[in-house]
């Protein structure tokens, strides 16, 4: 129940609206325990022929009654409904938030079709049952308060005998509530694992057609859409069950007041006006406990789906400011020191050994080493994508640790292997290297990286839609673009992984203009498998296994017997 006591903190801003519905939910209730008594008024005066123009006027009354009764309802569910979609707005936009705090590590441990299912599907079915389901409870358990005061006032023994099934209906709902569950949760781990594999499959929709596997993935997808299908009939035979039960019971309390009220009726205890009465508002008081018993259905979905939003929201980030994290004014210089470094993914297993190096500002480094030695590490260590286990990370006269986090990245530019691009136009996704660039800024970032002349043949120019991932661009055109964003942000420090491995040669001519406009004045880490390109690097370091090596520039290092003259010659002859 700590989940319910938590949505219900985000009604907290719109208390106007939760009075006003709470209002006309009680209105509502009342008017529908009007109608019953004015049919039993309209039937004792034909038995005791009162007169037809009683009749009418009776007649008329509960006409409008249900006019009123469903005009209160009509302005009970638009309130409802506005309140419900302000409060699913604030609750998706707080996990989102909560998401965009979490540390590089969360994404990597989750597939991103979970996250996806968490942030819609999971908070869709706590707002539903937790808002929407909190009015339909007060509600009925407002209706029956009011029609048990009704039933007791008419005739207390005929109301004794209507609640006989009461007792049996509660100890059936305490044992549907445990088991529905553990079904529930089992439901939304399955809808998570068929999410998570369409993510998957729709992203690699390519391979999937260059290797031929359409067939086999249609299987895979059949068989998770099985697994969740029969998930859903699980909790579907219980509710099938345990619903009919339960209305068959509720029915059981009508068939004893008939029975029991006709002998009062014939000893005129009661008028047939007020059996017909009380058999109608049997009916008011089983229709809100079968709509309990519904709503206890969802609520158990919901206290599932409840645990999986509050998780992200409760997962504290791994990377965070400090209390008292630095916002330096000074300009940045651009000096990177790493101090015996140490670092392991996995504990037990460490990925770096007392790395120590240092870049002076404006500073050409190049980082090479076989795949899996650590350079990649070396970067997220440095943007503090990951927190180092030992040892110091500095940039100019700080430790990054006592900096902004906002601050520090704010200070770096990054171009990788394989750059993401956002489904939007090409304007949009330069422009997410400084949000608030006027649009004569994008164009001198575009032709500083040599995007201006294609951009400008694409059908829409600059406000061209890419596709997702950039898909309907080459992977120049998505490189030179992703310069263009770096040039836009326009940092003292830059990145470059990989930046120039997956292009052909004539495309790599061209980024690596691009990349040379770039790393003007600026200090510089590149990652590069291609070593020929970082022969004007200042200096190359030389990682193996997690540890430095050796350092030097590359004529130097070529004519030792170096482990990078090793790498060089290998590449050369290939």
């Amino acid at each position: 129940m700590k989940s319910l006591v938590r949505v219900l903190s985000y009604l907290r801003p719109y208390k106007r609206y939760v009075v006003m519905t709470l209002c006309f939910a009680v209105l509502t209730t009342l008017l529908d325990l009007i109608p019953p008594w004015l049919i039993k008024m309209i039937i004792d005066f034909l038995v005791e022929d009162k007169g037809q123009s009683v009749v009418y006027w009776t007649a008329g009354g509960l006409v409008l009654a249900y006019l009123a009764r469903n005009l209160s309802n009509y302005i009970r569910i638009m309130l409802n409904n506005k309140l419900e979609q302000k409060v699913i707005f604030d609750l998706r936009s707080h996990v989102y938030r909560c998401l965009q705090t979490l540390s590089l590590s969360y994404f990597e441990n989750r597939s991103t079709g979970e996250i996806m299912s968490r942030v819609n599907e999971d908070v869709n079915n706590v707002e539903r049952v937790f808002i929407d389901g909190i009015e339909q409870v007060v509600t009925a358990l407002l209706t029956l308060t009011g029609v048990v005061v009704i039933l007791f006032f008419m005739h207390w023994k005929l109301a004794l005998i209507s609640l006989i099934p009461i007792p049996i209906l509660f100890f059936s709902a305490f044992k549907y509530t445990h088991r529905a569950q553990e079904l529930y949760l089992i439901n939304r781990k399955r809808s998570a694992r068929l999410n998570a594999f369409l993510q998957d499959t729709i992203s690699g929709i390519r391979e999937t057609l260059a290797f031929n596997r359409s067939q086999h993935e249609v299987e895979r997808f059949d068989e998770r859409s099985q697994d969740y299908c029969q998930s859903i009939l699980q909790v579907m035979r219980l509710w099938a069950l345990y619903s009919p039960a339960m209305m068959f019971l509720g029915s059981l309390g009508t068939v004893f007041i008939i029975f029991y009220g006709i002998g009062l009726v014939r000893t005129d205890e009661i008028s047939v006006g007020s059996l017909i009465a009380f058999i109608g508002y049997l009916a008011l008081f089983y229709t809100p406990v079968n709509q309990l018993h519904s709503l206890n259905n969802m609520l158990q979905q919901a206290l599932v789906s409840g645990k999986r939003v509050f998780e992200i929201i409760d997962t504290p980030p791994e990377i965070k400011d400090g209390p008292n994290a630095l916002f330096p004014a000074d300009k940045v210089e651009g000096k990177i020191t790493f101090d015996q470094v140490n670092f392991s993914y996995i504990e037990g297993r460490q990925v770096l050994h007392d790395i120590s190096f240092q870049i002076q500002p404006g500073e050409k480094i190049a980082l090479v080493g076989h795949t899996g030695s650590g350079k990649s590490t070396i970067i997220k260590l440095l943007m503090r994508f990951y927190e180092n286990n030992s040892g110091t990370i500095s940039m100019d006269q700080h430790n990054i640790r006592d900096l902004n986090i906002t601050y520090l990245r704010e200070q770096m530019g990054l171009v990788s292997q394989d750059p993401f691009l956002f489904n939007g136009t090409v304007s949009e996704n330069i422009l997410y290297g400084k949000l608030d660039a006027d649009p004569s800024e994008v164009v001198h970032a575009a032709k500083a990286s040599f995007s201006h002349e294609f951009i400008e043949t694409l059908p829409k120019g600059y406000e061209t839609v890419v596709g997702e991932r950039g898909v309907k661009l080459s992977g120049g055109e998505r490189h030179r673009i992703a310069i263009a964003r770096a040039f836009l942000k326009n940092p003292p420090i830059l990145i470059l992984d990989e930046a120039t491995a997956t292009v052909d040669t004539e495309t790599e001519s061209k980024i690596k203009e691009a990349l040379k406009n770039l790393m003007q004045s600026r200090t510089t880490i590149i990652i590069a498998h291609r070593l020929s390109t970082l022969e004007d690097a200042d200096r190359i370091l030389t990682i193996k296994d997690g540890r430095l090596m050796e350092s030097g520039r590359h004529e130097d290092l070529i004519g030792k017997n170096s482990i990078y003259a090793n790498l060089f010659k290998t590449q050369v002859h290939l």
